[in-house]
């Protein structure tokens, strides 16, 4: 089996998940883990699939049905890395929304060699404070030689610094 990544953004609609399921099927696929969200009228996700290796061009073919309604860019997947152990850590962050929270957070991880494996955020009003509110929960990976002191510090004094929450699990 391959393992193709497809990412996919269009005009949100009806059908559109149904759509490249059916083609991913017809075609001897796999539909194995997706992130899919509407975002501004958009459509956007990242699908991973399995398929047999000597149907892949013929999934890849397939796909481009849906120029017009879809764009998507066929990827194939990394194999398996037999990478050292790591741990994970989940960060929740919360404040007032300004521009470069999710630059400032990211750096820091970056320079720990730290991986976001998820990130997710999101704005709203605040009603009561008369104005927006940003929040994010980062997922990233963290090297077994990684210092986690270290980076939780880094993380607090940022938090400080630009004047938002931040939690962090284990």
């Amino acid at each position: 089996m391959t393992t193709l990544v497809l990412t996919v953004v269009g005009d949100d609609r009806a059908g559109l998940v149904a759509t490249v399921a059916d083609i991913v099927e017809e075609h001897g696929g796999n539909w194995e883990n997706s992130r899919l969200a509407e975002l501004a009228g958009a459509f956007a996700g990242v699908i991973e699939v399995s398929v047999p290796e000597d149907r892949a061009d013929e999934l890849r073919a397939a796909l481009t049905v849906l120029d017009g309604l879809l764009t998507v860019a066929v990827h194939t997947g990394a194999a398996e890395k037999d990478a050292a152990p790591s741990r994970h850590l989940t960060l929740q962050v919360l404040g007032n929304d300004r521009p470069g929270i999710v630059r400032d957070v990211s750096a820091v991880l970056r320079e720990h060699d730290l991986s976001i494996e998820r990130l997710s955020t999101e704005t709203r009003d605040a009603a009561m404070y008369g104005g927006r509110l940003f929040e994010a929960t980062v997922v990233a990976r963290v090297p077994a030689s990684v210092d986690l002191g270290v980076v939780t510090g880094e993380l607090e004094r940022l938090a400080t610094e630009i004047q938002v929450d931040v939690t962090l699990a284990e």
